[in-house]
C-alpha cells in the first residue's frame, strides 16, 4: 500500500528511507502533532507542481505549516544534510564509493518572475534576465553543490563560489570537468586552491570540426541532471525571493529523485 494522494507523495518504502533523517521535536516543547510525512508530501508537491504555497491543496497540512518547516530546515541546513546522506546511499547502491573522486561543473540561466527578489541580473550570452544556477555533479549525475546567483555573474566567478563550498567537504575529489567557458585563469586558480589536497580542472572543448549539436564527453552527465530538474515545475523559473531558497528547491528536487531510486 502506497498511501499516496498525489503522484509526488512518498510511497511507504520512500518514507521508510527518509524518516530516520527527520529530526524529532525539540525537547521541552509540546508534543509534535503534525504528520511529518504529510509535511514532506506538501513540500514535494510544491516543488514538483510549481504552485504557490497558498494554493496547497487542503489534503495537506496548512500551507503556513509546510512552508514553516521548509524555511526552518533551510535555515538549519537540514536540506543539504538529508540530500548528502541520500546521495551517499545512492552511490553505494550503484556499487561506488560514498564520496566521489571526479565531478562535472556547469551552469543554467533561468528567468525570474516579476516579483524578482535578491540577486538578479542579465545574462547577455543567453539573453536571460534572472538568476544563474551553478551545479557540480558526480559522474552519475547526483548533485554535490548547488549555488544560485545573479544571471549576470560570469561563469568563472560562479565556479569559484561553487569551489569555495567544497572546503572541508569531498576531500577525495581530485578532478573536475567543465566546458570552454571556464577556461583561462580559473584552471590555475583551482590547481592552487587546495595545495595539500590538489584539485584539477580539465576543460572539455568542442571540436573545431564539429557542426550543429554535439554531445560532449562528460558534459552530457550534468546536462542530464538539468533535464531531471526541469521536470520540477517550481524550477521552470526562479520564483524565490532569496537565492538560498532557490538552492534548497534544487536539493528538494534531487531528494525526491534519489528517494525514488532507493525505494
Amino acid at each position: 500500500m502506497s498511501n499516496q494522494l498525489y503522484p509526488s507523495d512518498l510511497t511507504d518504502r520512500e518514507w521508510d528511507v527518509i524518516k530516520p533523517l527527520i529530526p524529532p521535536a525539540k525537547p521541552g516543547g509540546r508534543p509534535r502533532s503534525t504528520d511529518m510525512r504529510m509535511v514532506l508530501n506538501a513540500i514535494f508537491y510544491i516543488d514538483r507542481g510549481g504552485i504557490a504555497w497558498r494554493y496547497l491543496p487542503r489534503d495537506y497540512p496548512p500551507w503556513e505549516t509546510a512552508y514553516g518547516y521548509f524555511r526552518q530546515w533551510r535555515i538549519d541546513g537540514l536540506w543539504p544534510r538529508i540530500h548528502d546522506r541520500l546521495r551517499s546511499l545512492v552511490r553505494v547502491a550503484e556499487g561506488r564509493a560514498s564520496q566521489p573522486t571526479a565531478a562535472i561543473l556547469d551552469s543554467q540561466s533561468v528567468k525570474t518572475t516579476q516579483r524578482g527578489g535578491e540577486e538578479r541580473g542579465y545574462d547577455a550570452g543567453k539573453k536571460v534576465t534572472g538568476r544563474k544556477r551553478h551545479i557540480l555533479v558526480d559522474t552519475i549525475g547526483m548533485v554535490l553543490i548547488a549555488v544560485v546567483h545573479a544571471a549576470s555573474t560570469q561563469d568563472r566567478d560562479g565556479a569559484r563560489a561553487v569551489i569555495e563550498r567544497l572546503k572541508h567537504r569531498f576531500t577525495r575529489l581530485r578532478l573536475m570537468w567543465a566546458d570552454g567557458g571556464y577556461a583561462g585563469a580559473l584552471v590555475e586558480w583551482v590547481a592552487n586552491w587546495r595545495p595539500r589536497n590538489p584539485l584539477r580542472l580539465e576543460i572539455v572543448k568542442r571540436s573545431d570540426d564539429a557542426k550543429g549539436f554535439v554531445v560532449l564527453p562528460r558534459r552530457w552527465v550534468v546536462e542530464r541532471t538539468f533535464a531531471w530538474l526541469s521536470f520540477h515545475r517550481r524550477l521552470s523559473k526562479d520564483y524565490e525571493a532569496l537565492p538560498e531558497t532557490s538552492e534548497m528547491m534544487i536539493y528538494v528536487a534531487m531528494i525526491r529523485l534519489m528517494l525514488a531510486r532507493l525505494a
